[in-house]
């Protein structure tokens, strides 16, 4: 339904005077729980493949149908009010998923502990502070600037909710007579079938999840190793539906350019590597083994992870600086028209001359003294809090660049929408002038390490959350919501999804770590154990062969084996490496079990900032390549940050991302023939391709496959044996599983859910 207004005051769908209910308990409560699955399966991608996919969508359309299913069960339908809520609250999981995806488990990386204290600070004082600098610029942004900042995904959603109002929240904003059910009828069966569709997708992604890794159904990532010419090269996908999912919702262009760069690493780079290094005697830095030993996997690690580093910062600032002038206007606009709830008239019910003025429903925020109390709060615990090992500059670096990248995340938004919005380009930008001043200041070393990642990790989710917050206010203004009211909301829901996304991390990053026998890569090596005070147990699946507690020692050379975290015996002696999950090296436990480790590309990239900078240790000339990579794209017109993103990650990661831009390629291509599509630009056509059945099955794919995902790692401490057995079995039994056949068998569940999608996507009737 369009605007019914077209002037500069725009008219809400629910006037302001309007009473419904909004602010509800059950509105809030079912907003929290859909954040916290939707931030789940959000980290669950961002650790594999560096990138999300916008909740606010799915989450409305799933609310709407939950409150429609109570309604059959007796209880009350709710308003579109209450709708927006529920989707304000649960678009905030994503975000802060986001946040903390891309700099937390760099933690890991640099060689520390992943304390679970840190990761709950971080998100939620970044956040918050996020939300509550948005507070003031909302008149600017949402209402002054309206037809200028056009805030993509949260149009759409709007246009979402309007389109499933209830017939209390019709009769409200004067559309229909009280009792015309009528009117109704084919809104609540366009309602029923978009829930059937994000439904079936969620348990259609679950279920294939399930089947497939928990209980060997398939090979989960066939792959083919090439022999010469392009020896070392391979192809391989990881046949999941979270990842094809991704790639429809990102669509063609975005999805064909990520596994052109994933290409490039493994049928060039890798080739290239090994045909001139298999001859070589010695080991080429900072490679620990000679090239000819290598297989595909050991040259990436080796060499790959620091070119695709270096082509993901430059893309990320090039970003950066093409929206410099967006971002310079950004910044001005939002400073010069910055208003101030409980200071002018308009905000508070007082007119200037002291007497009280009526103020709409609609343009009321939270009091400008709550706002700054909050943010004085926010400021303490950063500044005094031990886990983030935070100082006094620091956190005036935190204020500063939070506000400013928080307005430029608020106003790239609203003119490009959140996909396009270069929140890593920030985080770079951010750890960059955070390490140069440390750097001047002298603070070098692994002790400045987490203060760095502090700054960078707080300000990237400050600045994410402020522009997921301008949608959802967005959103709010077109269907009439109390801005007050979704501004309480979205705290309520960062604060629990903040409180929960921590704990999962840890988790997944335990359910991967593999503890490896220190005599396999550091033999003879013996330390002093008295000098040592921290403890540890092993964590994860191999807990449950060995509880003893041993002592930690942290080696930060390659002298005698691998740099990292060891446990030691009280005798001195290395026990174990301690690989993590997250970006670790060694994907076999010492029972011969595989384990599938979460890449965390955009978390390696700001690990690498940090040490290149502060301890200045890295192969530069690896980096450079990668620097020139980017370079090379952007001269030929080719937007380098996608590209470089596939570079880094596993082909395995982006092919089937390319498959599911592939189908929906062919979808938007049927949809634009046949029907009266064509007349719209291409911006249009997008915007008709994300409210598609297609876009509903896809984001159902992604929450079922992430989730199962989460789920089998949460459970695998415990169904050790059981796995192994089913392993064993699956192994000699299932030819889908392994045997000659197996990469190919794979390939026929796969296609069916493949299938399936176009299927759904291709409808020519939008829902």
């Amino acid at each position: 339904m369009s605007n019914p207004s077209q002037s500069n005051a725009v008219k809400p769908y629910i006037p302001a005077d309007a009473q419904l209910p909004e602010f509800s308990l059950r509105a809030v409560i079912m907003g929290v729980v859909l954040g916290m699955v939707f931030g789940a399966s959000s980290l669950y991608l961002v650790l594999k493949v560096g990138l999300t996919v916008s909740a606010s969508i799915p989450v409305a359309v799933i609310a709407i149908t939950l409150f429609r299913l109570t309604k059959k069960l007796g209880g009350q339908d709710s308003s579109i009010l209450e709708n927006s809520i529920t989707q304000t609250a649960g678009s905030a999981g994503e975000s802060i998923a986001f946040g903390l995806g891309v700099t937390m488990p760099a933690i890991l990386i640099l060689g520390f502990d992943l304390e679970i204290s840190r990761v709950m600070l971080v998100g939620v004082l970044g956040g918050l502070l996020g939300i509550l600098m948005m507070i003031p610029m909302r008149r600017t942004m949402i209402v002054e600037q309206h037809k200028e900042l056009k805030y993509p995904e949260g149009t759409a959603c709007a246009e979402v909710l309007k389109a499933a109002a209830t017939e209390t929240s019709r009769v409200a904003a004067g559309l229909v007579k009280p009792g015309d059910a009528a009117a109704n009828e084919a809104e609540l069966k366009a309602d029923n079938k978009r829930a059937f569709i994000i439904f079936g997708g969620f348990g259609i992604g679950l279920l294939y999840k399930c089947i497939n890794v928990a209980f060997k159904g398939w090979k989960d990532t066939p792959n083919f190793i090439f022999g010469a010419p392009l020896k070392a090269g391979s192809l391989g996908a990881e046949v999941s539906p979270e990842l094809l999912g991704v790639g429809y919702i990102i669509g063609p262009k975005i999805a064909s350019v990520m596994a052109a760069g994933g290409v490039m690493s493994y049928l060039l780079l890798i080739p290239m590597i090994k045909f001139f290094g298999d001859a070589l005697t010695v080991p080429v830095a900072p490679g620990l083994k000679l090239i000819s030993a290598m297989g595909p996997d050991e040259i990436r690690s080796a060499y790959i992870l620091y070119i695709g580093a270096g082509a993901v910062a430059t893309g990320g600032l090039v970003s950066l600086a093409r929206a410099m002038p967006t971002i310079w206007r950004s910044l001005t606009a939002g400073l010069s028209g910055l208003s101030i709830p409980g200071m002018n008239g308009n905000a508070n019910g007082k007119a200037k001359n002291g007497q009280a003025s009526e103020v709409l429903r609609t343009d009321q925020d939270i009091p400008m003294k709550w706002v700054l109390i909050g943010g004085l709060v926010i400021i303490t615990a950063i500044t005094l809090s031990t886990p983030l090992h935070m100082n006094l500059l620091g956190a005036l670096l935190i204020i500063v660049f939070g506000f400013l990248f928080s307005t430029v995340s608020s106003r790239l938004t609203g003119e490009i929408g959140s996909s396009s919005n270069p929140i890593s380009g920030i985080t770079v930008a951010t750890l960059l002038f955070t390490c140069l001043i440390f750097l001047l200041m002298g603070w070098t070393g692994n002790r400045y390490y987490v203060t760095a990642l502090s700054v960078g990790a707080i300000v990237c989710i400050a600045a994410s959350n402020a522009g997921t917050t301008s949608q959802d206010l967005k959103t709010g203004f077109l269907v009439g919501s109390t801005p007050r009211l979704q501004q309480y909301a979205i705290l309520i829901g960062a604060l629990s999804s903040a409180l929960i996304l921590g704990p999962i991390l840890l988790q997944l990053n335990d359910s991967a770590t593999v503890y490896v026998p220190a005599a396999e890569v550091a033999p003879g090596i013996v330390v002093d154990a008295s000098t040592l005070t921290d403890t540890a147990k092993l964590q994860g699946p191999q807990a449950a062969t060995d509880s003893n507690t041993y002592k930690v020692w942290r080696k930060s050379d390659e002298v005698g084996g691998p740099s990292g975290k060891y446990l030691v015996d009280n005798s001195g002696k290395l026990v174990y490496l301690v690989d993590p999950g997250i970006n670790g090296t060694h994907t076999k436990r010492p029972d011969g079990s595989e384990v599938k480790k979460f890449d965390a590309p955009k978390a390696v990239l700001m690990s690498y900032i940090i040490k290149g900078i502060l301890d200045r240790q890295l192969p530069w000339e690896l980096v450079l390549f990668g620097v020139m990579i980017a370079v090379i794209l952007e001269m030929s017109g080719i937007s380098s940050l996608a590209f470089a993103v596939g570079v880094y990650l596993p082909l395995s990661s982006t092919l089937p991302i390319f498959v599911g831009g592939m189908v929906r390629w062919l979808v938007d291509r049927r949809s634009n023939k046949m029907t009266k599509n064509q007349h719209l630009t291409e911006d249009e056509k997008q915007a008709v391709g994300d409210r598609s059945p297609g876009v509903l099955l896809a984001s159902g794919y992604i929450a079922g496959g992430a989730l199962a995902g989460i789920l089998i790692a949460i459970t695998a401490g415990v169904m050790t044996n059981f796995d192994q057995k089913l392993t064993d079995w699956a192994t000699l039994h299932n030819p889908f599983f392994e045997g000659a056949n197996s990469d190919l068998l794979t390939m026929l569940p796969y296609a069916v859910i493949v299938l399936l999608l176009y299927w759904v996507g291709r409808e020519k009737k939008e829902v």
